[in-house]
């Protein structure tokens, strides 16, 4: 989520160079994107993390460490800082510093989206049931607690049925069910998954499933920014392997969208109609929907919405998105964020992403064929973000990517066929 400075709220900033609070957990992928672009347009930039830097008594305001687990300390940290060097905007990167962003920015006087609004994002039942006290499409569901007995309620569901952790994110824990036997299963795998990361972690978990019904079709993943409550379409990325379950791993993402202009159309105001009925104002927003096929005889809705998330697109994605000058969708954020806004067109070519899952849980001993992927005509870019050595986790459990592929080509078709190619010259021997 991204937050703005009221006008004419304060009078202590220099009014020589803005400054930008980045909040980012030490996990992110994304430290070195935003702070590039932030060096790109000339503006002070703050890195907030839940990590203390080894030179953070000595960066002039670059660093600073704050506690993400901890609400009101989070925030008091910040006003601290606020008085030393006056912050014109606050950019949350991810779902776990949005709340902070949204109080923070509240308390200082900066523009910001509704801290509540913000909540919405983050808990998946709350979402949904924003979405259909707004009558926009939506699946059945309901709620089972972690300490309920899952065989009382399996033999009342509808199958189909998809069971979701409220607040995790990249799939984690999404499990679909296709009959009772399934669900029990998945039950008892989602409750294991948040204890455990409730011990990791030493946080406390929402000790609640979503049980959504099961929505057939294709999905796709619209990226923008909001402003003043309106939607700007960055990109529609169509999403060309199948999420059927029994996991739902994203793979590889590719725009501009091979769908039609209608369903195009359809997809662009059923984000924009999800994002104001939840009450998101400003900022980046990543919407994930699902079309469903047309059925001969039934009211068809038109695309569903599954998901909302107040931050631009995660992992390494954004670097498959390129505008106009060579401007990023870092600098669109960060642009926005200072009252400046630029929404320049998409270039013309091309582009993609592939997420490169991980196919069993073990140690990363080594990847083979890199450069040979590397070399892969229309291949711009792969990165391994994994480091060798490293203890790899798939889903449902895990929830991190082995690294990321980029590629550029005249059409989206040649963009999937690349994207594929250089993957099966990788090779990953998890031991």
């Amino acid at each position: 989520m991204v937050l703005l400075r009221r006008a004419n709220k304060r009078t202590t900033r220099s009014p020589l160079m803005p400054r930008l609070l980045l909040l980012i957990p030490s996990t992110s992928y994304r430290v070195s994107d935003f702070v590039s672009s932030a060096h790109r347009l000339g503006v002070d930039v703050t890195v907030g993390s839940n990590e203390a830097q080894v030179l953070e008594s000595i960066s002039n305001g670059g660093t600073i460490s704050i506690d993400f687990k901890e609400t009101k300390l989070a925030i008091s940290t910040i006003e601290k800082f606020n008085k030393k060097y006056p912050v014109n905007a606050i950019v949350a990167v991810d779902d776990m510093t949005g709340i902070i962003a949204a109080k923070a920015s509240k308390r200082l006087g900066l523009l910001h989206n509704s801290p509540e609004t913000i909540r919405l994002t983050g808990n998946k039942l709350l979402l949904r049931q924003k979405l259909y006290q707004n009558d926009l499409p939506s699946p059945t569901f309901q709620k089972i607690k972690l300490h309920d007995n899952p065989r009382a309620l399996s033999s009342k569901l509808n199958y189909p049925c998809v069971l979701k952790p409220l607040n995790l994110s990249a799939s984690q824990g999404v499990i679909r069910a296709n009959n009772t036997q399934e669900f029990i299963v998945a039950f008892k795998k989602i409750k294991k998954i948040l204890l455990n990361l409730e011990i990791k972690y030493e946080t406390k978990i929402l000790p609640e499933i979503l049980i959504e019904e099961y929505i057939e079709g294709e999905e796709v993943a619209l990226e923008g920014v909001m402003i003043n409550g309106k939607l700007t379409t960055l990109a529609i990325f169509d999403k060309p392997d199948p999420l059927e379950g029994p996991y739902f791993e994203e793979t590889i993402y590719i725009t501009p969208s091979r769908k039609s202009g209608e369903t195009q159309y359809l997809i662009k105001n059923m984000a924009e109609q999800a994002a104001n009925a939840i009450g998101l104002k400003e900022g980046p927003v990543h919407i994930e929907l699902r079309i469903p096929p047309k059925k001969e005889n039934t009211n068809d809705k038109g695309p569903c919405v599954i998901e909302i998330a107040a931050r631009s697109i995660g992992g390494l994605c954004s670097r498959s998105l390129e505008f106009v000058d060579g401007l990023t969708l870092e600098d669109i954020i960060l642009n926005h964020a200072l009252g400046k806004p630029i929404l320049p067109e998409r270039e013309k070519l091309s582009s993609g992403v592939m997420m490169i899952p991980i196919p069993k849980a073990g140690v990363l001993e080594r990847v083979d064929g890199i450069l040979e992927a590397q070399a892969t005509k229309g291949v711009k870019d792969l990165t391994i973000t994994i480091p060798i050595g490293s203890n790899v986790l798939p889903l449902p459990e895990g929830n991190k990517y082995l690294g990321f592929i980029f590629a550029k080509d005249k059409t989206p078709q040649l963009v999937e066929h690349i994207l594929r190619e250089a993957f099966s010259k990788l090779r990953f021997i998890i031991n």
